[in-house]
């Protein structure tokens, strides 16, 4: 019950315990091109180009940013966590110029201050991530792309935590690259990340190559001369092998590509707008609950992600004491926290499997038992029927 990865759907293990397929086998790119259907819903979109980046869900974002921006490129990071820091930390390492709009963790950017950034920087590429499990805050994105086309700039959104879980609208928001994650929302292992591009993305990704007698050169057409600088995470290069073509880029991750058409078909079969609604009773259950124990949640609720919260450590509660009786006494495993929140909260999360009631009552009830033994006063059972009495509402 940390902030990710959670229990994977027992459908989702039994599938990915099917007998491989060679990657240009009929029923094999067969499944190929049922999992680009599967998640067009998931990711609000018609884009043609949604398929899988085999990897964790950081792979997908190192392809995504290595495959958008050339070295000395401007990249605007809309920065409220975490997250955003990891987006800073790639982007550096590709060699774009780095400007940030921040907001302190805890808050989000509002969109009037992104507007100003785009104005004041030029951006080529605009990356944000939707929700950051370091703080807890979902940003909202409602606008974004808009001003990303009016700027000339393209947009990437990190949805590694939301998918899922809370509504993704890449279509509706005008975001041209959404990238996402397995182990959280859609209930599977880490490793398998899939992702979605616009066509205005994906003819910009492939007007960085140049093809002639089959050699990849320097493209030279948009004056950077910048090769892209990953063979793995060369966007163009998987999408060739996604596309009618099946060009071979690497050996596809078979029991992986099993594993996310299983999560997409759980996640379609319940239903879109049901699976948000569990999500967000879950996540207000728990917040209900801690403050009915006398605990105080972090951050503004305004913009509180669903699937993930913070509970500041009371005064004089050994926060990790607690996560360890947790772990040993009821095998539930809760999150601790990173920079600057590290050892003020813990972070709980219902998420995918485990955005159940039951599953929430049982995580408050022994926290309850674990916060008395180290001698933090809560009231007896206040957690759990505030809880539930949540969930109802």
């Amino acid at each position: 019950m940390g902030p990710g990865p959670v229990n994977a759907h027992p459908r989702v293990l039994r599938a990915m315990s099917a007998d491989l397929l060679g990657q240009f086998d009929p029923e094999m790119t067969a499944y190929m091109n049922q999992v680009m259907a599967l998640y067009r819903p998931v990711f609000g979109t018609r884009n043609r180009w949604t398929f899988l980046v085999d990897g964790t869900a950081r792979a997908a974002i190192e392809a995504a940013l290595v495959s958008l921006i050339a070295p000395g490129d401007v990249v605007l990071i809309v920065n409220f966590g975490r997250f955003g820091l990891l987006l800073r930390e790639i982007c550096e390492r590709i060699g774009a110029v780095i400007e940030t709009v921040d907001a302190p963790w805890g808050e989000i950017v509002p969109m009037e201050a992104i507007a100003a950034a785009i104005e004041r920087t030029g951006p080529k590429v605009v990356a944000a991530v939707h929700g950051d499990t370091s703080t807890t805050m979902a940003q909202p994105l409602a606008g974004l792309g808009a001003l990303c086309r009016a700027a000339g700039a393209l947009s990437y959104v990190d949805a590694t935590a939301t998918i899922g879980g809370m509504a993704i609208e890449t279509d509706l928001w005008g975001v041209d690259v959404v990238t996402g994650g397995l182990q959280k929302c859609l209930g599977g292992p880490s490793g398998s990340a899939p992702i979605t591009i616009s066509d205005r993305a994906a003819e910009h990704i492939a007007a960085r190559r140049h093809v002639e007698k089959g050699i990849v050169r320097d493209d030279i057409s948009n004056g950077t001369g910048a090769r892209i600088g990953s063979n793995y995470f060369d966007l163009a290069m998987v999408m060739d092998y996604w596309s009618e073509k099946r060009l071979n880029h690497h050996t596809e991750a078979t029991t992986m590509l099993y594993g996310a058409r299983e999560c997409a078909r759980v996640v379609l079969g319940e239903g879109l707008e049901a699976r948000f609604e569990r999500h967000r009773r879950a996540g207000a259950s728990v917040v209900a609950g801690a403050r009915a124990m006398g605990l105080t949640v972090f951050g503004d609720d305004a913009y509180r992600m669903t699937n993930v919260t913070g509970i500041l450590i009371p005064d004089g509660v050994d926060g990790e004491a607690v996560r360890r009786r947790m772990r040993e006494d009821f095998e539930i495993e809760i999150g601790a926290a990173f920079g600057p929140l590290q050892g003020r909260i813990w972070r709980i999360g219902a998420m995918g499997y485990n955005a159940m009631k039951h599953k929430v009552a049982i995580t408050l009830g022994a926290l309850e038992a674990v916060l008395r033994a180290e001698g933090f006063a809560t009231p007896a059972g206040a957690g759990v029927d505030a809880a539930l009495e949540a969930w109802r509402a």
